[in-house]
C-alpha cells in the first residue's frame, strides 16, 4: 500500500482552505472548538454566541467550497450540560450550507444489562457533581453532503448478526454474517496515566472515530482527505491506518502541529520503518479531555 502524503500547516484553516482548488477534497473529517471555555494553547474558546456560529460559517463555507459533490463532511460536536445546544445550533446554522446525511452518535461510555439481569459499564466518562445534571457520556458526529445523495459504505463498521438465521431470512444480506451497524459508534478512549504527556490536548476524539468516519464514506485509492483543526493528529493517524492517499492538516497551534508530526512519524523528516516513502509536511509561519475516569 502506498504511503499516504502529509501535508500539515501551521495556519488558521480559513486562510489554509483556501489555497486549496474547488471540489478537490473526498473527504473532511474534524472537530472544531465547541465555544465551552476549554483551554487550548492558542485559541480562546469563549466567543459570544452570534460570533461562534459566524465564525463557524465561514470555515464551513471553505470546506463545502474544497468537497467534491460526491464527497463527505464528518463534524464530530460535544456539549455541557449547561449549555446543551451548542452543536443543535449549529447544525442548523451549517444546514444553510449542506445536507444533513446522517447522524452518528459517538458513546465514549455505557451500562448495559444481559439477558441473565447482569449489569456491565464498558467505558471512560468525566463524572460531574451536580443537583441539576447527569454524567455527558456521548457526542455527536454529524455526516454532511452537499445533497444528501452521496453513497457510502454502510457494512464497512459492521457487525455480525446475533441471530443467524437472518442470514438466510433477509436477501440483502448476499449470504454474509454481517450487518449495518446503525448510528451508534462505542468507541472508549484508552487509558491514560499522564495527560500532558499521552494527550497533550484539551479536546481529541479517538483515532478509531476517524477510522470509522473514513471507512463509511469508503476507502478508495488516491482518497484526499482534510482535517481543518487537526490538534494533536488523530485524524492524520486515522488516515495513514487506511491508506488514504493525501492527507492535508491545518492548526493554529505549533505545538499540537508538532505533536501531530510524532504521531505520523515526521520527526525530524524522518520516515517511519517499513514505508516505502516519507510523508511530507510544511510548515507556514505560526499566526482532553481531562483525565477520565471509569
Amino acid at each position: 500500500m502506498k504511503a499516504t502524503e502529509f501535508t500539515l500547516e501551521v495556519t488558521d484553516c480559513i486562510e489554509g482552505m483556501r489555497k486549496l482548488p474547488a471540489a478537490s477534497v473526498d473527504l473532511v473529517v474534524t472537530s472544531p472548538p465547541y465555544n465551552l471555555g476549554i483551554k487550548y494553547t492558542s485559541y480562546h474558546d469563549s466567543r459570544t454566541r452570534d460570533e461562534y456560529l459566524s465564525w463557524s460559517r465561514e470555515w464551513a463555507s471553505e470546506v463545502k467550497r474544497i468537497l467534491k459533490d460526491d464527497g463527505s463532511f464528518f463534524l464530530n460536536l460535544g456539549a455541557c450540560p449547561s449549555n446543551p445546544l451548542i452543536p443543535h445550533e449549529l447544525i442548523v446554522e451549517l444546514g444553510k450550507l449542506f445536507v444533513l446525511q446522517n447522524t452518528f452518535h459517538w458513546i465514549k461510555s455505557i451500562t448495559v444489562e444481559t439477558r441473565e439481569g447482569e449489569q456491565i459499564s464498558a467505558g471512560h466518562f468525566k463524572p460531574i457533581q451536580s443537583k441539576r445534571y447527569v454524567n455527558d457520556c456521548h457526542e455527536f458526529v454529524f455526516h454532511l453532503t452537499k445533497e444528501g445523495k452521496t453513497a457510502i459504505d454502510r457494512l464497512s463498521v459492521g457487525v455480525p448478526y446475533s441471530d443467524k438465521s437472518n442470514i438466510r431470512r433477509w436477501a440483502h444480506t448476499a449470504g454474509k454474517d454481517v450487518r449495518c451497524r446503525g448510528n451508534n459508534w462505542f468507541i472508549p478512549y484508552k487509558t491514560i496515566v499522564n495527560r500532558s504527556k499521552e494527550r497533550p490536548h484539551p479536546a481529541t476524539f479517538p483515532v478509531e472515530l476517524a477510522v470509522n468516519c473514513i471507512k463509511i464514506h469508503g476507502e478508495r485509492p488516491g482518497i484526499v482527505m482534510v482535517d481543518p483543526f487537526v490538534g494533536i493528529g488523530h485524524s492524520a493517524v486515522a488516515a495513514r491506518l487506511c491508506g488514504v492517499g493525501k492527507f492535508i492538516g491545518f492548526d493554529i497551534d505549533r505545538q499540537y502541529v508538532d505533536v501531530a508530526r510524532k504521531s505520523i512519524g515526521m520527526e525530524g523528516g524522518q520516515k517511519l520503518a517499513g514505508e516505502n516513502g516519507a510523508p511530507t509536511v510544511r510548515k507556514r509561519r505560526s499566526q482532553p479531555q481531562q483525565m477520565l475516569f471509569d
